[in-house]
């Protein structure tokens, strides 16, 4: 048996400072893991928009005539609301006017005017429930359908069930916001049991896509090729006495892949072959909306080269200041922020998919941990400025392939508080997005400590209203 008085970690610390780096996060084998789908799938791609930190839902697409009626009084009731920072104060009117949007007659509220040209695509479930009004277990929940970390997030399942259609990029890709991480941090895209390359791949959002996917120095041609011969013997002797060991096999992929993604990525996120026309649109020009506008066109450009799950996150750094969706303090200047950072931009992927003909068979997904309370934060007597959390009742909505466009499933009460009808649970979502795809969410299944673990866990119907 072979021998080696370095430790392996050593030898090949080189890696840790060079595309193993970016790689040894988990990249895919293509169709590594793939079943075949459980029957015909409406959707090939998917691009879930992350709105962290709890977009207000009676101020963006929940219209709610009574909340304006009762302004400036009291929740009323015996029932003592559980908020997170515990104070319930008098109701709050929406801040931003709400009008019908397109031939559905959607409302959509001032805040989206960019997305409100697009209302005749959208799907909007308006009867969301979440089981925390803490950030970080509710962010897990939106991504892995658990409120705890170790749990595959959504991309890693789908990478998981279904491969990977490129050879030379990963299957699941991350663009954070340039601000910050989610609630949670990197646990948001992990692979948790499942096999290490399903885990989703962090692109920046700013600067160099990749980090160290190029050597920092020069390096002789022959030198570069003997090392990686030899590191691929020592690899193949390490698989032999350890078989099971799924991270070394994970990072063996990886340094395959990362290897053609030197060509990849440079071809794919090099936004200049794009023409003056479409950079506007996204908002390229603009500095309110480069950021997030560059995002959304490097996700188009990765769909087109056969990346499965691409997620992009608005909002991050959860410290002080906050720079995300959540608006305790006042709901007018933290949403507005944010808002015309993403608004524009994501009109202009949608349009953007349609006019290539991609739309029918690409999912885009956006959703938020949870909504915002129809009263305000405040322990006073006067209509304060902020939201509080809300679990009870908010809104989500999706486009694209398979469901029915310009509606509205769902319903909150009279003052948007509490979903009423057809309360739909993230069980019932993550179900619902699995079908578009192919899967049936009770078979996608994959054995640990014992169980047979799903993404939906033991609950969740598909949403059939939300079908076409």
């Amino acid at each position: 048996m072979f021998t080696n008085p370095i430790q392996r970690r050593d030898f090949l610390s080189f890696s840790l400072q060079g595309i193993g780096a970016t790689a040894a996060l988990s990249l895919v084998l293509r169709d590594a893991g793939a079943t075949p789908n459980h029957f015909p799938a409406k959707a090939k791609r998917v691009i879930h928009l992350c709105f962290c930190g709890g977009v207000s839902q009676i101020d963006t697409f929940d219209y709610k005539p009574e909340l304006a009626k009762r302004h400036g009084k009291p929740l009323g009731g015996t029932e003592r609301p559980d908020v997170f920072f515990g104070q319930v104060g008098l109701l709050r009117k929406q801040d931003w006017e709400f009008k019908q949007r397109g031939q559905s007659g959607l409302w959509i509220s001032e805040l989206f005017p960019r997305l409100a040209e697009v209302a005749d695509e959208l799907t909007i479930v308006r009867s969301m429930v979440a089981e925390s009004s803490s950030h970080t277990p509710a962010t897990f929940q939106e991504n892995s359908g658990f409120r705890f970390n170790g749990y595959p997030a959504l991309g890693s399942w789908l990478s998981y069930g279904l491969g990977n259609e490129a050879d030379d990029l990963p299957a699941f890709v991350v663009l954070p916001d340039t601000r910050g991480l989610p609630a949670g941090g990197t646990i948001n895209w992990s692979n948790g049991f499942l096999p290490a390359q399903h885990q989703g791949v962090m692109f920046q959002s700013s600067g160099p896509v990749v980090r160290d996917l190029f050597p920092a120095l020069p390096l002789d041609r022959n030198s570069d090729k003997a090392a990686r011969e030899l590191q691929s013997k020592l690899n193949v002797l390490d698989l032999q006495e350890h078989p099971a060991n799924d991270e070394l096999a994970a990072r063996i992929k990886a340094y395959e892949l990362a290897a053609k993604m030197q060509l990849a990525v440079p071809r794919v996120t090099d936004l200049s072959k794009e023409d003056t026309k479409t950079k506007e649109l996204y908002g390229l020009n603009r500095t309110e909306t480069q950021d997030f506008g560059r995002s959304c066109l490097l996700a188009r450009r990765l769909l087109e080269q056969g990346v499965r799950f691409v997620q992009l996150f608005s909002g991050g750094a959860f410290g002080s200041p906050r720079i995300n969706w959540d608006g305790h303090e006042d709901m007018k200047e933290n949403h507005n922020r944010e808002a015309i950072r993403v608004d524009q931009p994501i009109a202009a992927l949608i349009k953007d998919l349609r006019r290539r003909g991609m739309l029918d068979d690409t999912l885009i997904l956006c959703t938020s941990e949870f909504g915002r309370t129809p009263f305000t934060q405040s322990g006073s007597d006067t209509v304060g400025k902020g939201r509080d959390h809300n679990q009870y009742g908010f809104t989500v909505w999706l486009a694209g392939a398979g469901l029915k466009k310009g509606i509205a499933y769902g319903a909150t009460d009279s003052i948007g508080w509490k979903a009423v009808e057809q309360v739909t649970t993230w069980y019932d979502f993550h179900a619902t997005v699995l079908h578009l795809l192919g899967i049936d969410h009770t078979r996608l299944t994959y054995y640990h400590n014992g169980i047979k673990r799903r993404l939906t866990n033991v609950h969740g119907e598909v949403i059939k209203g939300l079908l076409s």
